[in-house]
């Protein structure tokens, strides 16, 4: 019995060891899997922690489209079914429209022959990695019905992979899809609620008219773009359901997916409702969404659409990109970036740099050297101006190419999502506590003045410190032309428009002087001062007022612009474009009711936005 027990005590110890260890290892590892922050945004960013798997609600679903092409739905499903899904389970949903009835008896036969054969072959079609579900439709209903009914999310877990007939993927694809899944969906860091997919085709394409070309340096792995991917698009729930109930109400109000300046619209007006991009294109540029996609270099990608002759294609084109396989792998195709550290691009391939929220001057200055290297910059003040109205004027900075721009308001909803759609803002209530000013004595309506009026004055100081000549421009004023290309006769240090509210500060030895003194200070106790008596008119508790004085006791020289000779007022009454002629900007009271503004800017064709607050027109300027 000796020896038998001598065994037997080693095998104890070895079970108890691995007893241990697999109870510490569950005890390490996290009870629940945390909920997506939908209030992550890009301003704070938090390390990388290790990634999270899935929950057990975790479902995935291939979405196969087909019609009447049975060697490109045999091609796709080989691929489908030779891929690794890492032994989860994954189901397969297929949907085979039905061809188009007609009155062309001598057709008929072969074309149900030709259905029929797909509908034989899906049938039998062995897949054995979860359900397999065949919709063959009674009637023919499009690509468009095709995309558009495919899916609805049965949860926040469920993803869909939706593939058309002529497509083939990669062994790979899976287990890189996964990857993003958990890295950018699950993982609370890396999510963004503006993200709402990811897509295995390689980036070719541009839709923005005269946009940039596609350029990526080699070390860019992973980024955003705004385009979605037809050719292997894997869809998250919730951008896909907000998606589907903006299409029904658009739809069913007879609103079509314009889009001036882009390509894809070309497409819309001559296929009409045959292609379903230009609504869901539409979509993302109201919402400001964004897709994944990966960078293989050579022309690799997971997914390669074969180009086969169908709706899309008059004659096959063949393969658009190299299909990516283990054997050709260079790289580490599942390490993922932080999202933080991905580079952002809009419909016109222009680079967008979201999040860009200015809280105090050391982030004012880092502000200032992102921007473009030009020799002027527009703060605009969005104090008190409607959603609509600053909608409208950053459409109109896009179409005058104006980049070089700073918003500021206060803290809001509406003032992050400017920000997080890659236009950079002052929130004023942390900019102004930032710079030590709650001694101030002013309350109420007057405080809010204040705040704007010293938020302007540490902008222009911070921007001439950088040589930065500065427009100071409220929301109530519209440009027509880009004046900082028209402002070579401003040979003064300072312009103004008092009744505008229009500043112009040049970056000049003698200006630098005057404001990197004590100005400012003296800039924040005659605003004080002003709020203080009950007699202080609007006009003297004004921005304008306040610096012009203090200028003047300077000695310093100041340009007075007649607004009546730059600029038109518009009110009450109706106007013509013909009455806009050469002048330089639009301006309106701010007592002004927003229908009426809205109703002049539209009668001198200057109101861009339709009814989501979202561009009607997208204006390429290539870099």
């Amino acid at each position: 019995m000796v020896g038998p027990k001598r065994h037997i005590l080693p095998l104890i110890l070895i079970s108890l060891a691995a007893f241990i260890f697999y109870t510490f290892h569950q005890s390490s590892l996290p009870s629940s899997i945390p909920e997506s922050n939908p209030n992550f945004t890009l301003q704070n960013p938090i390390p990388n922690p290790t990634p999270i798997s899935p929950t057990n609600n975790f479902t995935f679903v291939i979405k196969l489209l087909a019609y009447n092409r049975l060697d490109s739905v045999t091609r796709c499903l080989r691929s489908l079914a030779a891929a690794d899904y890492l032994g989860d389970r994954v189901h397969l949903h297929i949907y085979i429209d039905h061809f188009v009835l007609s009155d062309d008896a001598s057709s008929v036969d072969q074309k149900l022959r030709d259905s029929h054969r797909i509908v034989e072959y899906v049938d039998g079609f062995d897949w054995r990695f979860g359900e397999k579900v065949v919709h063959y439709r009674t009637g023919n209903v499009g690509l468009q019905a095709q995309w558009l009914e495919a899916w609805w999310p049965g949860s926040d877990d469920e993803f869909a992979f939706v593939v058309e007939d002529d497509l083939e993927v990669s062994s790979l694809y899976y287990e890189f899809v996964k990857s993003l899944i958990v890295n950018f969906y699950y993982n609370a860091s890396n999510y963004s609620p503006f993200i709402f997919g990811a897509t295995l085709q390689r980036a070719r394409f541009v839709p923005g008219k005269h946009g940039n070309k596609l350029q990526l340096d080699d070390q860019t792995r992973l980024f955003l773009y705004q385009l979605v991917g037809t050719w292997g698009q894997i869809l998250f729930p919730k951008p896909w359901k907000e998606f589907r109930l903006w299409y029904d109400k658009n739809k069913a109000k007879g609103i079509k997916p314009f889009l001036e300046g882009m390509v894809t619209t070309g497409w819309y007006k001559k296929m009409g409702e045959r292609i379903w991009t230009p609504w869901f294109i539409k979509f993302i540029q109201s919402r400001g969404y964004f897709n994944i996609y990966a960078n293989f270099l050579h022309e690799r990608a997971l997914s390669v659409s074969h180009r086969d002759a169908g709706v899309n294609y008059g004659k096959t084109a063949g393969p658009d990109s190299q299909l990516l396989e283990e054997r050709s792998l260079d790289f580490n195709i599942l390490e993922m970036q932080p999202l933080s550290s991905l580079k952002w691009f809009d419909f016109c391939f222009r680079e967008v740099l979201p999040g860009k929220v200015v809280k105090n001057l050391e982030e004012l200055g880092a502000l200032l050297h992102t921007l473009q290297q030009q020799n002027s910059i527009f703060l605009v003040n969005l104090i008190g101006v409607s959603d609509a109205v600053a909608r409208n004027l950053l459409c109109h900075f896009e179409r005058l190419n104006i980049r070089n721009y700073i918003l500021m308001a206060p803290q809001s909803d509406s003032l992050f999502d400017l920000a997080r759609r890659g236009h950079p803002v002052i929130n004023v209530d942390q900019f102004i506590s930032s710079v030590g000013l709650h001694k101030l004595t002013s309350q109420g309506s007057r405080f809010e003045t204040i705040k704007g009026i010293l938020a302007k004055a540490y902008v222009i100081k911070k921007c001439i410190e950088n040589m930065y000549n500065t427009w100071v421009i409220e929301g109530s004023m519209l440009l027509t032309s880009d004046l900082m290309l028209e402002n070579g006769d401003l040979k003064d240090d300072f312009s103004i428009a008092n009744n505008l509210e229009l500043f112009y500060a040049r970056s000049s030895s003698s200006s630098k002087k005057i404001w990197t003194t004590d100005f400012v200070s003296k800039v924040v106790a005659m605003a004080d001062s002003l709020s203080g008596k009950d007699s202080a008119s609007h006009d003297s508790l004004s921005f304008v007022h306040v610096v012009t004085t203090l200028l003047e006791q300077n000695g310093a020289r100041i340009r007075r612009v007649d607004e009546t000779s730059f600029g038109l007022k518009i009110g009450s009454g109706n106007v013509s474009k013909s009455s806009l002629g050469d002048k330089k900007f639009v301006y309106w009271s701010t007592e002004m009711e927003m229908d009426s503004i809205q109703k002049r800017l539209e009668e001198l064709n200057l109101w861009g936005i339709d009814s989501d607050l979202s561009c009607t027109a997208v204006v390429c300027h290539s870099s």
